[in-house]
């Protein structure tokens, strides 16, 4: 019998093995505890980086590590940022001994992959959730009504892993709150990403300076949301 395994079956130009997206999914998340962060740069920033702190370390099924952010709409892996004029991804940067650099630390490889072969699990079912971890950076949802005249922030509490390799960010239903604090894996928690109005997630830094009315802040977060 003739092997059609996926992974035997390679691109044309490149010779490379092609993945499904099965391989590319994520199957086990770390939180970013130390502070670290991503740089990038845009068409705008010339020689200079901006940052981002990196929320969490995730582990795909393929083997790769790589670092995420709440990026524009969604979470993203921090190489995948390539949008010349949203950002490029340009390293991950220890602040605390001013070191740039491109991998993810071994120590973060070497506990995703520990806890994945510790927490083995297949489920059959997209939805089901596999992991939850605490939003550690101040990550803020920002939700716009029907006439886009009015924001809302609302605060991420926490990021739900799916066995389908979707994350999304949990918000909290103050309707339907039981007991305080409320925390990852509450019944009270509903996604960011599938309700009506949710336009962009922001580290903690750009929601304050929305929250306290920067006009500078509140411009660019304008001029974002109105965009088509």
């Amino acid at each position: 019998m003739t092997d059609h395994s996926i992974n035997n079956v390679v691109d044309l130009f490149t010779g490379e093995p092609i993945e499904t997206s099965a391989d590319r999914r994520f199957i086990r998340l770390s939180p970013e505890l130390d502070g670290l962060e991503m740089l990038y740069s845009n068409n705008s920033s010339g020689t200079d980086f901006y940052s981002l702190k990196v929320l969490c370390w995730g582990l795909k099924a393929n083997g790769e590590v790589v670092g995420l952010v709440p990026w524009l709409n969604s979470i993203v892996a921090c190489p995948d940022i390539k949008d010349p004029l949203d950002g490029r991804f340009e390293g991950y940067y220890d602040p605390g001994i001013e070191e740039i650099f491109h991998h993810p630390p071994i120590h973060k490889v070497v506990e995703l992959e520990t806890a994945a072969e510790y927490f083995e699990f297949e489920s059959s079912k997209a939805e089901e959730v596999l992991q939850e971890i605490p939003d550690t950076i101040g990550t803020h949802a920002v939700f716009m009504d029907e006439d886009r005249e009015n924001l809302t922030l609302i605060e991420v509490i926490s990021w739900r892993l799916h066995a389908d390799g979707v994350i999304h960010g949990m918000l909290i239903d103050h309707d339907i709150v039981e007991t305080t604090p409320v925390l990852p894996g509450d019944h009270c928690l509903y996604p960011a990403q599938e309700s009506v109005g949710f336009r962009y997630f922001f580290q903690h830094h750009i929601a304050n300076k929305i929250k306290s009315e920067d006009p500078e802040a509140l411009a660019a977060i304008a001029a974002l949301v109105t965009a088509p």
